[in-house]
C-alpha cells in the first residue's frame, strides 16, 4: 500500500516542490499550508503515515505541530525541514535546500517508506 505523507510548510512554492518529489517516489501527498491546516488533515484523513513539517513557520512553528501530531498519533513518523534551525526534538530533520535523491535518502533512512 501506498503512504499518505502529509507534507506542511509556509512557502507555497516549497511546498509544490517537496510535495511533487515525494509523488515522484510514489506516495499519496497531502499538503498544508500551515500546522493549523495540518492538524485538520490530520484529523480528516486517518491514512497519513508520515507527516514531513517545514520548522520555521509562523504562528504553530514545526516542533509544537510534530509535538501535537504525535501526541494524537504516536505511530506516526515525522521528518523535520529546515534551512537554519538545529535539530531538538530528536525527530529526523533534513537541511534545505535539498534534492531528489537527498529527499530519497532521507525517507529511505528514517520512514522506511518510498
Amino acid at each position: 500500500m501506498t503512504h499518505l505523507v502529509l507534507v506542511v510548510d509556509d512557502d507555497p512554492s516549497v511546498l509544490e516542490v517537496v510535495a511533487g518529489m515525494l509523488e515522484e517516489l510514489g506516495c499519496d501527498v497531502i499538503s498544508a499550508g500551515s500546522g493549523s491546516e495540518a492538524l485538520e488533515q490530520l484529523r480528516l484523513h486517518e491514512r497519513i503515515s508520515i507527516l514531513i513539517t517545514d520548522i520555521n513557520m509562523p504562528g504553530m512553528d514545526g516542533h509544537e505541530l510534530a509535538e501535537l501530531a504525535k501526541r494524537r498519533r504516536p505511530e506516526l513518523k515525522i521528518l523535520q525541514l529546515s534551512g537554519r534551525e538545529r535539530r531538538r526534538d530528536g525527530y529526523p530533520i533534513i537541511r534545505k535546500p535539498f534534492n531528489h535523491d537527498d529527499l530519497a535518502q532521507k525517507m529511505r533512512q528514517t520512514t522506511g517508506v518510498c
